[in-house]
C-alpha cells in the first residue's frame, strides 16, 4: 500500500511544485504541505475524513481553517482538489515527494543522522563537510537521538541508509557466528 500512495500522490507533488516556480512560493507550499500532512496525520481529523455525515465542503473547510496562516487560496483550491478526487490521504505522501524534488532542485540533501546521545558541534561540523564531500551537494541534517543504537550512527539520505551502529554490527557479527 505504501508505494500505491506514493503512486497517487507523485502527480499532484510534481505539480504543485511545477506550479510554485520561484524559491518564495516553493518555501509557502513547503509550509503548506507540512501543516497539511500533521493535519491529516492527526487521529481526530482522520475519523472526521471518514466519517460519511461530513461533507466535503465543511471538511474542506475545516482543514483550511487549521491550516490558518499556511494556508492562502492556492493552498486552499489545492485542499479542495485533493477532496473531490479522493486523495486527502496522500497528503503527507505528496509532501514528502515535494521536499524531495525541491531539495533536488536546490541541489541539497536533507540527511537524518541518528545517534546514541547527542553530537557536539564540532562532530555535527565534520559530518556535514564528510557528507557534502561524499554526495557533493550542500546537506542539511537533522539529528535524532536513540539509545537503542547503542553507539555509532544511522545515517538516511533517501533512500540510502548507512547503518553504522553498534546494534548492527553486532548483528552482523552474530550472524557471521552463527554461520
Amino acid at each position: 500500500m505504501a508505494a500505491d500512495i506514493y503512486t497517487l500522490a507523485r502527480p499532484y507533488a510534481e505539480a504543485v511544485f511545477d506550479m510554485a516556480g520561484d524559491d518564495e512560493a516553493r518555501g509557502q507550499w513547503s509550509n503548506a504541505l507540512a501543516a497539511l500532512a500533521a493535519i491529516v496525520d492527526n487521529d481526530d481529523v482522520a475519523a472526521v475524513m471518514a466519517s460519511p455525515m461530513v461533507s466535503d465542503a465543511a471538511l474542506a473547510d475545516a482543514i483550511v481553517g487549521l491550516g490558518g496562516a499556511d494556508f492562502g487560496e492556492q493552498q486552499g483550491n489545492f485542499v479542495r482538489l485533493l477532496i473531490e478526487n479522493d486523495r486527502l490521504v496522500a497528503a503527507p505522501a505528496i509532501a514528502e515527494l515535494f521536499e524531495a524534488r525541491r531539495a533536488a532542485a536546490e541541489n541539497r540533501l536533507d540527511v537524518e543522522v541518528t545517534s546514541a546521545k547527542s553530537l557536539t558541534k564540532k562532530q555535527q561540523g565534520a559530518l556535514t563537510k564528510a557528507l557534502e564531500t561524499r554526495f557533493s551537494r550542500d546537506v542539511s541534517l537533522s539529528f535524532v537521538e536513540d539509545d537503542s543504537i547503542i553507539g555509532g550512527l544511522v545515517i538516511r539520505a533517501g533512500d540510502l541508509v548507512i547503518d553504522g551502529s553498534l546494534t548492527a554490527q553486532l548483528a552482523r557479527m552474530r550472524q557471521r557466528l552463527a554461520q
